[in-house]
């Protein structure tokens, strides 16, 4: 898996070198936990990192948690040692503290993270496609989907819950629910969660330090291997402890970014709008203070760059607008009718 997902870095990297002519780095950040460190650091060591710098491929330790019996008590896997386990592919969160991963990102310059489950063997490594797209749609955190193939399949899906997006793992919905159809037949809930995501470093860095106290903790049945009271060493046949986990995609909750709008995001969008219409008309734009702005962003997020109306009494869709090249425009303006015919006269006064 780990070379397949290494030649497929290695393949993203040239597309993107001959794309624009320089070259690109994508580094490769993996978590492991205390079991799995030291071999994975061996097999990538005795594999030559599979032609990759070694200094792009960074890994860090998960945090373990005691497991414990179905009343809550610490399970011994042997003398005098606890029964440890991960806490969860939502450890990621901690862990990115715990080892200044984030640091590490900041200082590659890196913004924008692809993150996936190490056994998906069909992954698209820095998937260009959803990245750009979460990217154009101002996203802080996104989630890719596949439909899924029967009501039962054990998947977790994402959906709306109360208006906000999240996953709903198998296990919690009834199957009644599961088998919903709408009237073309489809599943209602078929949005089927493969552990794909996308984040911000910011949101990152948001949760990492705001909300990861507050993420769910996850009862997991598991078989714990563990001593009798004889010190007999035992294998379960059958589950005998919990495990707690937490979960990647139980962050979704705490974007700002959602997809769901609100008047904020309508006026932002709208204003955004208009500043993209008079930049490409040829205006120049400036704040209150004089100041230059910006070209603004595909997505509008909850801010506008600057105070920008225009009336729909002017231009439908960006026409109309020749009056505004090589101006130098201050906002906040509202360019409504009255305001257009002004400078539709003084350029025909000028070009006299």
């Amino acid at each position: 898996m780990y070379q397949i997902q290494a030649e497929r870095i290695h393949k993203i990297q040239q597309l993107a070198d001959r794309k624009y002519g320089s070259k690109s780095t994508v580094p490769w950040y993996i978590m492991t936990s205390e079991f799995t460190l030291a071999p994975t650091e061996k097999f990538f060591k005795e594999n030559h990192y599979f032609g990759m710098e070694p200094s792009n491929i960074v890994m860090f330790e998960q945090r373990m948690i005691p497991a414990v019996t179905f009343d809550g008590k610490v399970i011994l896997q042997g003398k005098g040692k606890l029964a440890m386990a991960p806490d969860g592919n939502g450890g990621l969160y901690q862990a990115l503290v715990d080892n200044k991963v984030l640091e590490d990102m900041k200082k590659r310059g890196v913004e924008y993270l692809h993150v996936y489950c190490v056994d998906n063997i069909l992954v698209k490594m820095a998937d260009p496609v959803f990245i750009g797209f979460c990217v154009s749609k101002g996203a802080d955190c996104g989630a890719k989907v596949v439909e899924k193939a029967c009501p039962a399949e054990p998947v977790g899906v994402v959906c709306r819950v109360r208006g906000v997006s999240q996953v709903v793992e198998y296990s919690e919905i009834q199957p009644e629910t599961a088998e919903l159809r709408g009237p073309g037949g489809g599943l209602v809930y078929s949005a089927g969660n493969i552990c794909n995501h996308f984040f911000t470093r910011a949101f990152l860095q948001d949760v990492a330090e705001k909300f990861e106290g507050q993420l769910k903790q996850h009862v997991a049945l598991k078989k714990v291997p563990f001593v009798d009271s004889c010190g007999n060493q035992v294998k379960p046949i059958k589950p005998n402890g919990i495990k707690m986990e937490k979960f990647v995609f139980d962050v979704f909750p705490f974007s700002r970014r959602s997809c769901y709008r609100h008047p904020t995001t309508a006026r932002a969008s709208l204003l955004t709008q208009h500043l993209r219409w008079a930049a490409a008309a040829g205006a120049a734009l400036c704040d209150e203070h004089g100041n230059t702005l910006p070209a603004p962003s595909a997505s509008a997020g909850d801010t506008a760059p600057a105070q920008w109306e225009i009336s729909p009494l002017v231009s439908y869709f960006g026409e109309g607008l020749e009056m505004l090249k090589g101006r130098t425009l201050q906002t906040p303006l509202i360019l409504d009718e009255e305001k257009a015919k002004e400078l539709r006269a003084q350029q025909h006064l000028c070009e006299k």
